[in-house]
């Protein structure tokens, strides 16, 4: 009979109180870690910065396909979630896209549609309130929207947690009852809004993105805290 644990067992300070079911490897032990960065904190005139270098990391899937940048229909300026499993290209693209907007073409609720098709479609893993809570609230969103804010983002690189790592060396099989990979990514986010203003800040976050063999990746969630 399969356990359930929660995210936070990843060590990463994922709620204690969401329940989800994932991989073995997971253990209590795993140390609670601090640093949180949210997608959008931008008010208008106002913005902030990280970054950081790759470690070896514990085997995963290959790629499979190509990305696929373009926007979907009804997603507004957001892509469609890129054809590969391997856990760190897709974190790169999944952080890529989540500090990414483009307020003068998309709206909140196309934003939202966009994000939600990175989702993975197995509703017992999915956390998908952690992801929409980056998102800025209606009211701020409309601000923006008439300051024409927008950013793009530039990845510098995607690692694996090393209490990731840690648990994974002390079981390694345990990884193929969820195929769920921890991956911190850093990067910077250039922000510009009417009147040629604009900022850049520095960037980093903890996704949990699942990556079943022969199979594209999908998002999981947004960890609160960034994992070193």
């Amino acid at each position: 009979m399969k356990k359930r644990f929660s995210l936070s067992n990843y060590g990463i300070g994922w709620s204690a109180n969401r329940h989800i079911l994932v991989i073995a490897v997971v253990l209590a032990s795993l140390l609670a870690l601090a640093g949180v960065t949210a997608y959008v904190t931008g008010r208008t005139g106002q913005h902030h910065s990280s970054a950081g270098p790759t470690p070896s990391a514990p085997p995963g899937p290959t790629s499979s396909a190509p990305s696929s940048k373009e926007p979907g229909a009804g997603t507004g300026s957001v892509p469609r979630p890129p054809r590969i499993s391997d856990p760190l290209a897709f974190a790169k693209a999944a952080a890529e896209m989540l500090w990414s907007y483009d307020t003068r073409d998309t709206s909140r609720e196309q934003q939202l549609a966009g994000m939600e098709a990175w989702m993975t479609k197995e509703s017992e893993y999915s956390d998908w309130a952690s992801v929409c809570a980056q998102m800025p609230d209606p009211t701020l969103w409309s601000r923006m929207a008439d300051q024409r804010q927008h950013a793009i983002a530039t990845v510098a690189e995607a690692h694996y947690p090393a209490a990731f790592k840690q648990a994974l060396a002390e079981d390694p099989s345990a990884i193929t009852e969820a195929y769920i990979y921890a991956v911190t990514v850093t990067g910077k986010q250039t922000i510009a809004w009417a009147e040629g203003g604009g900022g850049a800040e520095d960037r980093s976050i903890t996704l949990a993105v699942q990556c079943r063999p022969s199979a594209d990746c999908s998002l999981v969630a947004i960890a609160p805290n960034v994992a070193p």
